[in-house]
């Protein structure tokens, strides 16, 4: 492909470049268009639609606002009074402006939700992946990264730019691993990066046994929980705290976007650790911090749950009906320990056909799945049932997604288990 026409100005010259890859895309089957939703407060999960043909409310069947709080009530509140006493915006990096207080009250909740010395925030989940273990394995020297095989990309390019050599076992196969930190020797430092919840799947980490093994071979362990914090465990501590297995992971890294209901990353772990990245990592260095609003509604999100277990509850109950009906209607749901409801389709252009038809003919938005999110062939509609799904909901959800599957023509349990 040749440079544009020489007299054009600044991007002109290049936009061939960019259409190009947008063709690729479609050509692909994987272009994303984004469903323009209107949440509404206290009405969760409800949401208005709005598209060139006008607008209408439609249930949102795909939200990662797991349990429904940032709808909550006493978040919502605790962000306004907030904002009134505090302003908008954290006026900078914490080394400019300094730790707003709420900012300091959140990072001491964090570390008590998960029995660490401390806690280090960061404006988003995927930024603290990437810059908390990116920064941990460039401060430990010769470090090996043994990495989970259906890693998230925040911790795959955390890993990356690390510079540190990195070696794949394959997903949740603790034999594979084992034969990776024996080759490895038991001199050599090593960190095991995996996740408690993969959120395509919904299937669990054995915890236990890789830090058994982490013990075994000199290994430190880092655990992301991003998917788990604040649904699993007696007070929300995600699945390491379910399984008794917290103070066996060195480095807990979760989100406040999820099942908070709010924004921002952290880690949890060592306090010389956290001293450590927050002294060296770019990422955390010249980056604004969180407002101090967002840090008050995150901080009594995780106090309620840390009280409260009636949302836990009520989701899971949501979560086994919804596959119970699904399953009774013998419509392909992909199997999953948690509460991730993976429906398989296989196809990318009849996944997103599925997700349109849901969205514009049964008011129920569903986004697709396909690649890169999920290996070509494997493409899925992901549900993740909420507290506040009701019978109702359920019922038109089967319903809708049966009408859809004969419609396009795909292919019901028997038949799409045996392809898998």
């Amino acid at each position: 492909m040749t440079l544009g026409n020489a007299g054009e100005r600044g991007a002109g010259r290049y936009r061939q470049y960019f259409g190009a890859a947008i063709s690729r895309l479609h050509a692909e089957q994987r272009y994303r268009v984004f469903a323009d939703l209107e949440r509404i407060a206290g009405r969760f999960p409800f949401a208005t639609w709005r598209s060139p043909s006008g607008q209408r409310e439609v249930v949102i069947w795909c939200s990662n606002d797991y349990l429904g709080m940032g709808q909550n009530a006493k978040v919502i509140e605790a962000m306004i009074d907030a904002a009134r006493r505090h302003g908008t915006g954290a006026g900078g990096t914490r080394n400019i402006s300094g730790t707003n207080h709420p900012l300091v009250e959140l990072e001491a909740e964090l570390a008590d939700l998960h029995g660490k010395d401390g806690a280090l925030v960061f404006t988003s989940g995927y930024v603290s992946n990437q810059t908390g273990i990116s920064t941990i394995a460039k401060l430990i020297p010769d470090c090996l990264i043994l990495s989970d095989a259906l890693n998230h990309n925040s911790m795959i390019e955390g890993i990356r730019q690390s510079g540190r050599e990195k070696q794949i076992f394959r997903h949740n196969d603790v034999r594979h691993l084992e034969q990776l930190l024996k080759a490895a020797g038991p001199e050599r430092p090593k960190l095991i990066v995996f996740e408690s919840l993969y959120s395509m799947d919904g299937d669990i980490a054995p915890i236990h046994r890789i830090c058994d093994l982490a013990d075994r071979y000199g290994a430190m362990t880092y655990l992301d929980e991003v998917h788990a914090v604040g649904m699993y465990g007696r007070r929300g501590g995600g699945v390491a705290e379910r399984d008794g297995a917290m103070e066996r992971i060195d480095v807990i890294e979760g989100t406040l976007a999820k099942a908070f209901g709010c924004l921002g990353g952290y880690i949890a772990g060592d306090g010389d650790l956290l001293d450590a990245v927050r002294s060296y990592a770019p990422g955390f260095i010249f980056t604004t911090a969180l407002p101090p609003a967002i840090c008050a509604a995150a901080t009594v999100a995780i106090r309620h749950l840390k009280d409260s277990d009636r949302e836990r509850q009520r989701q899971q109950d949501r979560v086994r009906r919804v596959k119970a009906r699904l399953i009774a209607a013998k419509l392909p749901v992909m199997p999953s320990d948690s509460h991730i409801v993976p429906v398989w389709v296989g196809d990318p252009a009849k996944c997103k056909a599925a997700s349109d038809i849901l969205l514009a003919k049964n008011g129920i938005y569903i986004q697709p799945i396909n690649y890169p999110t999920v290996a070509r062939g494997t493409e899925r509609l992901r549900i993740t049932p909420s507290p506040c799904h009701d019978d109702i909901m359920i019922g038109q959800l089967v319903a809708a997604l049966a009408d859809v599957w004969n419609q396009l023509g795909l292919r019901y349990a028997s038949t799409a288990q045996a392809a898998e």
